[in-house]
């Protein structure tokens, strides 16, 4: 029981930490319009070269259907990776696409969004009502029914095909993210620094231009004062009449000087003093 728990945390936390597409289906049209239109009219073709890419452009390391499904490594592909594949992207042209998705999420632990999950099962479920209804109409005989399965069916692969258009745009835009096609972002210009001189009354502030003071413009400095600092003495020092009058100046080296406490003769204390 415990070792289930523990199991089941792991899962927990691995998912929380997956990665999500650079961008999902519905955004896909906008980060790359004709790369989109490309896969739209071409889609075999964009197949082929985002295997490749995904691959990192290296034919040895192919595996048909990039190893997900039963025929996968047991169509010769080691020996002519480029023409398997070529077979896979006209042949199993949704497999194609479907393999390459799950290689790149393998790869970078993507996790498809809520949004892109919602589309694709969209996608799928169009496709079997409009095969439903192409049975029934089969066997029903109605050319109502019969006419409502083909326009259902054509409506079907509208969709088929502008999802897998916008899938691997998806996959491309990804993988430009991989390979650091996007550029690092610009930088933007420092402010404007100011260098505290010794000089100065109040250094001014690091990193940023002075402040106004109040009622001054700004981008002024405060103005200089009247003299420098520290300011120089009015008179020389010491300054007259110091000490002041009556103060005992010593006299030669005597110390100390006279008329000092105690007065003389008054120590030591006569003897019989500390008797009294």
């Amino acid at each position: 029981m415990a070792s289930s728990q523990a199991n089941l945390d792991k899962m927990q936390l691995r998912q929380s930490y997956r990665n999500l597409w650079h961008t999902d289906l519905p955004n896909a049209i906008q980060a790359d319009f004709p790369y989109c239109c490309l896969s739209l009219w071409c889609g075999p073709c964009v197949s082929y070269m985002l295997r490749k890419r995904a691959l990192y452009n290296d034919m040895s390391r192919y595996t048909c259907c990039a190893g997900y499904m039963p025929c996968s490594g047991k169509c010769g592909e080691s020996k002519c990776p480029e023409f398997c594949l070529a077979t896979e992207v006209f042949l199993c042209f949704g497999n194609s696409v479907a393999s390459t998705r799950f290689l790149l999420q393998d790869e970078f632990n993507i996790q498809t969004t809520k949004c892109d999950n919602c589309i694709i099962g969209f996608m799928f479920c169009l496709q079997q009502v409009a095969c439903i209804f192409s049975i029934v109409a089969a066997i029903v005989g109605s050319e109502e029914l019969s006419e409502a399965s083909q326009i259902l069916s054509c409506l079907s692969d509208m969709v088929y095909c502008s999802v897998c258009a916008c899938m691997q745009t998806q996959h491309k835009v990804e993988m430009d993210k991989r390979d650091g096609k996007f550029g690092p972002q610009p930088m933007q210009v420092p402010p404007m620094q100011q260098m505290s001189r010794i000089d100065q009354p109040v250094p001014a502030p690091a990193g940023y231009a002075p402040q106004p003071a109040y009622g001054q413009p700004y981008g002024a400095y405060p103005p200089p004062p009247a003299q420098g600092y520290p300011p120089p003495p009015a008179q020389g020092y010491p300054p007259a009449g110091y000490p002041p009058a009556g103060y005992p100046q010593a006299q030669g080296s005597s110390y100390p000087p006279p008329g000092s406490f105690p007065p003389p003769g008054s120590y030591p204390p006569p003897q019989g003093y500390y008797g009294k």
